[in-house]
């Protein structure tokens, strides 16, 4: 049987057996959040964020980083607030789609699912830089970028593919360990007097600029999309509520958690990594974190083994980034708005395997192809798969955004576990910045070209929808919620 929907779509009414399929399993509590979120996010401490250093300077980076830092705190507290009404995998679409019905909620989860696809395929660019200057250093083994990314999508895949236990155990011991990695180094720094606060301010500045903002106080805004690396992936806690025993609770209470970590982690990594090694340096690194071990450890074979451990971080945001790709695309695929297939689980260890595989395939593509089309490689290629992650995040961010100015409006009867204390206005304040970013993004002239090629590809993807599953969609219960309380 079929209905119609707002917005122009038809529905499927699905039997017991489709969902049967694509069940899910509870596990997480609070702290099993808490993990998967830092996990997720952790790998920008390790190498990327610097990249804004040489866009901006340290001045330029630590201001956008205070504006992004705004952004998420804010940001997380309204999600948390739509996570404990509308406890569905779905998530971000979840929220949307409640909100500004069929279109609002594809295009919301479709710009998840670039941010979410590409971001493992950064960390993949990322891991296979930090590997393979470990291994060159220990062994003399030096492999190609893409043969070190395959075998981390291989590794992770499988962990992933292993069930939601092995899923939240691994993702909370790595972030553990990520963390412990980074106040070592923090430790060691201060204690061997490898840190200068001169080392802030290396860079020569251009004409107008000064030695905290080198190239000028417009900088800053190029700054913004690689503060963003810092917090990234935090947001998609959401998309582990059915597989969450009491979501409604667990969600605000990790997510906030997870933030506060976050935010005291960056603003010490932003000092001390380039205070040791210095700005104009750390600019154009490709392995920040190894480059700081190596500077506190010179000419002393602890330092590549403690690079070991430095890529932690870089294996835990893969395996945490990787589980929000794959429970997005499965949420999205099992309302019909990606084929339906993509959404079957494990009959075993009712995982999405599927859509972990699809997401797979795609990020991996990037890595294997932008070179070939861009002749972008190494860090070049890095940055700007991260210009294209950050793309698709804050299309989604300022989305959600108005899904919460729009649900405290429209529904404001539905049952709120919990109310953010920042509102609407912190809201709206997350939204306009999440704005500007987008609006930055397309004028940085390193990175302008893969982000206008993502632009078209976005196009394409709402032309999938307007013309071909707009019309074979299914009454999953984010798309039941949304119909029995919007239409």
């Amino acid at each position: 049987m079929s209905q119609k929907g707002s917005g122009g779509v038809v529905y499927q009414q699905a039997n017991s057996e489709y969902f049967d399929k694509r069940g899910l399993q509870r596990h997480a509590g609070s702290w099993g959040l808490w993990g998967l979120g830092v996990a997720a996010v952790i790998s920008g401490h390790f190498s990327g964020w610097n990249l804004g250093i040489g866009q901006a300077g340290w001045g330029g980076m630590f201001i956008a980083t205070l504006i992004i830092g705004t952004m998420y705190l804010f940001m997380i507290l309204s999600i948390n607030e739509m996570a404990a009404a509308l406890p569905h995998t779905g998530g971000a679409y979840s929220f949307a789609r409640s909100a500004m019905g069929p279109w609002g909620g594809y295009v919301t989860g479709f710009a998840e699912t670039i941010e979410y696809v590409v971001t493992t395929a950064v960390v993949g660019v990322f891991s296979g830089l930090y590997a393979d200057a470990i291994f060159n250093d220990l062994f003399g083994i030096s492999l190609p970028l893409w043969a070190w990314v395959g075998i981390f999508y291989v590794i992770f895949l499988a962990i992933n593919g292993s069930g939601v236990n092995v899923s939240f155990t691994f993702a909370f011991w790595m972030a553990i360990i990520s963390l412990g990695v980074l106040a070592f180094f923090v430790i060691t720094a201060i204690i061997g007097g490898n840190f200068s606060v001169d080392n802030l301010f290396d860079i020569a500045p251009e004409a107008g600029g000064s030695s905290f903002l080198p190239y000028g106080v417009a900088s800053i805004l190029l700054a913004l999309p690689f503060a963003i690396w810092f917090f990234l992936g935090i947001e998609e806690l959401p998309l582990a509520a059915e597989e969450t025993h009491a979501p409604q609770e667990a969600i605000p209470v990790g997510a906030f958690r997870g933030m506060i970590t976050l935010i005291a982690s960056a603003l010490i990594v932003l000092t001390l990594n380039p205070g040791v090694l210095g700005s104009e340096f750390l600019g154009a690194s490709g392995e920040p974190i190894l480059d700081g071990l190596r500077a506190v450890f010179p000419n002393d074979a602890i330092a590549p083994l403690l690079s070991l451990f430095a890529l932690a971080g870089l294996m835990a945001s893969f395996q945490g980034i990787m589980f929000a790709a794959g429970r997005n695309v499965y949420s999205l695929s099992r309302a019909g708005y990606y084929p339906t297939f993509l959404s079957v689980t494990n009959a075993k260890t009712k995982v999405p395997f599927v859509a972990l595989v699809a997401g797979a395939i795609v990020g991996y593509a990037l890595v294997v192809f932008l070179p070939i089309l861009t002749g972008r490689d190494g860090v070049l290629l890095a940055g700007s798969l991260l210009s294209m992650a950050v793309f698709g995040a804050v299309i989604s961010y300022a989305l959600q955004m108005v899904a919460y100015l729009l649900l405290k409006k429209n529904l404001p009867n539905i049952n709120r576990p919990y109310l953010s204390p920042v509102g609407n206005w912190g809201a709206t304040v997350s939204m306009i910045i999440a704005i500007v970013v987008l609006i930055v993004l397309p004028f940085s002239p390193d990175y302008q070209e893969p982000v206008l090629w993502l632009m078209g590809a976005f196009v394409v993807g709402l032309l999938y929808f307007g013309l071909y599953t707009r019309k074979r969609l299914v009454l999953s219960p984010e798309e039941e919620f949304a119909m029995k309380n919007r239409g």
